[in-house]
């Protein structure tokens, strides 16, 4: 196998054509050092770094669902059982994300509140959400928006990182706040399972193959070992 050489593209004044993988070209590229190779095999190692060469990442769809299921079950504890536990001489208080929000929003601190109720609440349903539309899309074969799905995939790469606020904050308030006898915090059950659905969101978002989104029924039907046909550009 050789590596593929550079196809330069030319502005087109032509509606834009469909899409051509690089499936479709004969191209694979190496997901461990990304090197490109023209007329590898399936299962191939590449000549960089050994690593097993994958036109698509095996059992994509299937893990993706998994973690995603996962997720989705873990979301419901994660939001309503405590994640943080205070003990003081006033007695004990059991507060959940949306208890903390409404406290900090009472209390004055609407910055705050805004981004625990963001970081800690929506972007876990926006990546579950989103991560079910792409994946579901993709295994449907379909071509609708295409690009814009592209995105969304960048976009959830991106936000992901921030679900871990409350986290740690948790973990940061039980280990400064231990004073025994007058004030005690730590971590609640909730806590833990909403790290879990962190983790599998994140999980998800791995496991889920972007070139998927490529791969319409459409495409899979024109596959032809001469090259790019004139007009049609290589994603």
């Amino acid at each position: 196998m050789s590596a593929a050489p550079d196809r330069s593209t030319k502005p087109m004044t032509e509606p834009t054509p469909p899409f051509r993988t690089g499936a479709q070209l004969g191209l694979m590229s190496c997901h461990h050092c990304g090197t490109v190779w023209e007329g590898a095999e399936e299962g191939e190692h590449c000549a960089r770094c050994s690593t097993l060469l994958h036109t698509r990442r095996p059992d994509s769809f299937n893990r993706t669902w998994a973690f995603l299921i996962a997720a989705a079950i873990l979301y419901l504890p994660a939001n309503m059982l405590p994640v943080m536990i205070t003990k003081s001489l006033f007695g004990t208080q059991q507060d959940t994300i949306l208890s903390g929000v409404i406290y900090f929003w009472v209390s004055g601190a609407y910055g705050l509140a805004a981004l625990i109720f963001i970081a800690s609440f929506l972007v876990p349903l926006f990546k579950l959400t989103a991560l079910t539309l792409l994946n579901f899309m993709a295994q449907r074969g379909s071509d609708w928006r295409q690009l814009e799905r592209a995105k969304l995939y960048r976009i959830l790469e991106v936000i992901g990182r921030w679900s871990m606020l409350d986290v740690f904050v948790v973990a940061l308030l039980a280990g400064l706040v231990r004073i025994h006898g007058f004030a005690e915090i730590t971590a609640g059950v909730g806590i833990a399972a909403f790290g879990a659905v962190v983790v599998l969101t994140m999980l998800a978002s791995l496991s889920f193959d972007p070139r998927l989104t490529w791969d319409t029924r459409a495409a899979k039907g024109k596959k032809q070992p001469d090259g790019t046909k004139r007009g049609e550009r290589v994603v």
